[in-house]
């Protein structure tokens, strides 16, 4: 037995399917992501590598940056999970509000920042984490060259 196009079942199909269809396309643009920042896919911030290369290393509750000298200019922050959560890294500033993406045990992303002259804090927006000592904070100042040795920031408290 056919039904007809014009049936009120095969019509509901077809809106389901535009609809779905609609939907999809909608959560495509907006990212998904949350963050208010840019359109890539790995959180706030260009993609491009330019900048300097800072790591960070985000484990269970403990945040470490493989430099403790910032200068104004871009940094392209590359985040490793080393611990048994999901993290990510947020840096909250003068230079506006940046975050990658959130990834989970064993992987990595990267973001670039500009940053300007002032006091950032650095953390894992993850609930809770900030709160269980997944923090720091540095300091962008105009005569300070980044470093490339593996110290932690100052003033962890973790």
């Amino acid at each position: 037995m056919t039904i007809p196009m014009t049936s009120p079942h095969m019509r509901h199909r077809v809106l389901l399917g535009v609809a779905a269809g609609g939907l999809t396309a909608v959560l495509a643009a907006c990212g998904g992501g949350g963050n208010g920042g840019s359109s890539d896919d790995t959180g706030t911030g260009d993609t491009g590598g330019t900048g300097t290369q800072v790591t960070a290393e985000l484990s269970d509750f403990h945040i470490k940056l493989s430099t403790e000298k910032f200068q104004p200019g871009p940094y392209t922050f590359t985040m490793k999970n080393t611990g048994s959560h999901d993290h990510a890294l947020e840096i909250e500033g003068p230079g506006g509000e940046n975050r990658s993406k959130t990834i989970e045990p064993g992987q990595s992303t990267t973001f670039t920042v500009t940053l300007k002259s002032g006091s950032y804090e650095v953390y894992c927006p993850v609930d809770g984490h900030k709160d269980r000592g997944m923090k720091t904070e540095i300091t962008v100042a105009g005569a300070a060259a980044p470093s490339d040795n593996n110290n932690t920031s100052p003033g962890n408290g973790y």
